[in-house]
């Protein structure tokens, strides 16, 4: 059987006729071909023509439109029958292709596709494939996957591949910055026919962020006496992830005297705890410490700095307890003692520190008028020389003052020593040297060797070594007889005392103290050679009479001062009992005078007439004159008491009381009084045993009236 092969392009439109070879039968006539027949389908029909010559064709009708899709195949059978008795047949196999057209577009086998992709996933990380089918065939099956109006996020955080339509990641994916993403993808063919399709990728959060902690406001500097739970600072901690990844919590150092007070909205309070020290920690440096709860968990710091500003809250401190400084004697004026210094531990002017002398007294006068002091530096100067021998040393207190308000302050006590300087030479106490009569020393001829004729004794005003005193020999009439006790100052025989040794021998006996440089002086001393130590020996002693008048004893002006000082205690103490005696008569005198004074006519002459404006006054003199004192001059006294007068009842006149200051009695009746007492000293002068000449005592009393009412004592 033949085979006949045709080809059909699916787009072609119903009734398209194709026109078939023509069956050969060798007969003609009615035993020629006379009809086509084709086996039954739903897409061909024959339509069978005849030509001029009466021969027949058949043509291939298309009755339905072909679609390769459901048969890409037609395999049919074409029948020829010729005319003849009986009838033959012949077939041949019709073979049909059909071409295919770009007739189907391409389509997804899901409009929507759902992904879950992880937040920093790597690149090349496989979000979905997603998948169109063609039904064409060739080039219209070929199919190219493309994004389809996308946002530009979408571009940079992913690729899709056009052949195999794997959608993958291709830059970074950040859950914090977009938590989805929808995607549009376009399927198309090779001849231009496209689908669509839509993917949904969900970002998922990972812990990739940690927490932050953002300050809101800070306290700083902070006073050293901010109270307790003051708000030193106030900040917030945040974290971008979310659930347990953004849930934080937040910390401090426990060793610090803050602590944190968690608010609403993740907002922290950092306060204080406990009291602040400046001088102690000046600043803190806070470390604040915020962890999420994610997995893992992811913590941050931020530290924060708090300065600590300076209150007055310390007194300056000097460096010791006490001073104690040096000082040497006859100093100049203006010179450095020393220096005292107070330091406080507070900060600027609070720290500053200035000083000042408190009053104090150093020998009955003012501390300052021998020291100052810098207020500034500290430093103590001596304002004028100190003598060592006045004072040895003396205190000060100083005080240091801080600048800050209110001012604090301290005070030390600086001891000043005054050290000795060899300013002073010895001063010899024994034998003396005042330039009166000179001492002699007796030494008795039958002296032997060792024998202790006397002993210098000299004093020095300094001390320590300045004052240890050494004694030497410088000259002597005999320089072998006698010798000096270098320590003790002891004048002693070295030999046998010789008849042909001077009678008169002198020494010049030299002290000299241990300072630097070292002071001297001299001692001269006489020394008397007898044989005894009889005054009438003495008084034979024929002694040159130049020699007498330079050498006496110069002990005698000793002597003659303690005598005299005896003598004036003696006299003073008989004074003071003759003075107490007298007043003691006169009070007794006084009492028995006002108990026996008699009124009325029996003293007339001691009663004066009121109205004549003058009264008699009774004046008692008493005179007390040694023997051969009958040339002495009298002396008026004053009254020692004033007498009272009292006139008589008849009297006229208003009484009067005479007080002890009178008139003075006139020139006349002085006189008179003058020649009476000296006649009544004369009489009893002469009276006394001896006569003028003889020796004691005697009171003389005299009477006179005058014009004064007073009691007159003369001696």
């Amino acid at each position: 059987m033949a085979v006949h092969s045709s080809i059909w392009q699916e787009q072609t439109q119903a009734n398209a006729r194709f026109p078939l070879e023509k069956a050969q039968d060798a007969d003609t006539g009615k035993n020629a071909v006379q009809n086509y027949s084709l086996s039954p389908n739903d897409h061909f029909r024959l339509d069978v023509q005849s030509r001029s010559d009466g021969s027949k064709y058949a043509e291939l009708v298309l009755h339905s439109q072909l679609d390769r899709e459901e048969q890409p195949q037609f395999l049919l059978i074409l029948s020829a029958e010729d005319g003849g008795v009986p009838k033959r047949t012949g077939t041949a196999k019709l073979k049909i292709n059909v071409l295919d057209a770009n007739d189907n577009a391409p389509c997804f086998r899901q409009s929507l596709y759902k992904a879950k992709l992880t937040e920093n996933s790597r690149l090349e990380t496989l979000v979905t494939t997603v998948e169109a089918n063609d039904q064409d065939l060739g080039s219209n099956a070929q199919v190219t996957y493309s994004f389809s109006e996308v946002p530009e996020n979408v571009l940079s955080s992913f690729k899709l591949n056009k052949h195999t339509g794997k959608l993958t990641v291709a830059g970074t994916i950040d859950y914090e910055e977009e938590r989805s993403f929808e995607i549009s993808i376009k399927a198309t063919d090779g001849g231009g026919l496209s689908d669509y399709c839509k993917v949904m990728v969900e970002v998922e959060d990972r812990n990739d962020n940690t927490p932050e902690v953002m300050l809101t406001s800070l306290t700083s500097p902070l006073p050293e006496d901010s109270p307790q739970d003051t708000v030193v600072a106030l900040f917030s901690v945040t974290d971008q992830d979310s659930g347990e990844n953004g849930r934080t919590s937040c910390t401090i150092e426990t060793n610090l005297p803050f602590t944190l007070i968690a608010s609403e909205n993740n907002y922290y309070q950092l306060v204080t705890q406990q009291p602040l020290d400046r001088e102690g920690v000046p600043e803190y440096n806070i470390t604040i410490t915020a962890t999420d709860w994610g997995s893992p968990r992811l913590t941050s710091t931020r530290i924060i700095n708090v300065q600590i500003s300076d209150v007055n809250d310390n007194v300056p401190v000097f460096e010791k307890p006490t001073y104690e400084m040096q000082l040497w004697e006859n100093n100049i004026p203006g010179l450095l003692i020393g220096l005292v210094q107070a330091k406080d531990p507070d900060k600027d002017k609070n720290a500053k520190v200035t000083y000042s002398l408190l009053p104090g007294k150093v020998s009955d006068q003012p501390v300052s008028s021998y020291v100052s002091i810098n207020s500034e530096t500290g430093n103590l100067y001596a304002i004028r020389a100190v003598d060592y021998e006045q004072v040895k040393e003396f205190h000060v207190t100083v005080r240091a003052v801080d600048s800050g308000s209110p001012p604090l302050s301290s005070e030390v006590m600086v001891r000043v020593v005054v050290v000795d300087e060899n300013d002073n030479a010895p001063f010899i106490l024994y034998p003396l040297q005042n330039g009166t009569s000179p001492s002699n020393d007796l030494v008795p001829r039958g002296a032997e060797a060792g024998y202790l004729v006397t002993k210098v004794v000299a004093v020095d005003r300094d001390s320590g070594q300045n004052s240890w005193l050494s004694y030497e020999l410088l000259k002597a009439t005999e320089p072998g007889l006698f010798s000096v006790g270098a320590q003790n100052g002891e004048v002693k025989t070295t030999r046998p005392i010789s008849k042909r040794d001077t009678l008169k021998q002198k020494l010049i006996i030299g002290v000299r103290d241990n300072g630097h440089p070292p002071q001297s002086t001299s001692a001269a001393l006489s020394i008397l050679l007898v044989d005894g130590f009889s005054d009438p020996y003495m008084k034979m002693v024929e002694i040159p009479k130049e020699e007498v008048v330079g050498e006496e004893d110069r002990t005698l002006t000793m002597y003659l001062v303690i005598c005299l000082a005896v003598i004036f205690s003696i006299f003073l103490v008989s004074m003071l009992a003759f003075v107490a005696i007298k007043i003691q008569k006169r009070r007794k005198f006084i009492e028995s005078s006002a108990l026996n004074l008699p009124v009325g006519p029996n003293f007339p002459e001691n009663c004066g007439d009121a109205d004549g404006g003058s009264l008699s006054r009774a004046y008692n003199y008493e005179v007390c004159l040694a023997g051969g004192s009958l040339s002495s001059e009298f002396r008026f006294l004053r009254p020692l008491f004033p007498v009272i007068s009292v006139e008589p009842a008849q009297s006229q006149g208003p009484q009067r009381i005479s007080s002890g200051s009178q008139e003075v009695p006139g020139h006349a009746a002085e006189g008179q009084l003058m020649s009476q007492a000296r006649g009544a000293a004369s009489e009893d002068a002469a009276a006394r045993p001896g006569g003028p000449g003889g020796t004691g005592n005697q009171p003389i009393t005299a009477n006179a009236n005058l014009g004064q009412n007073d009691w007159l004592s003369y001696q």
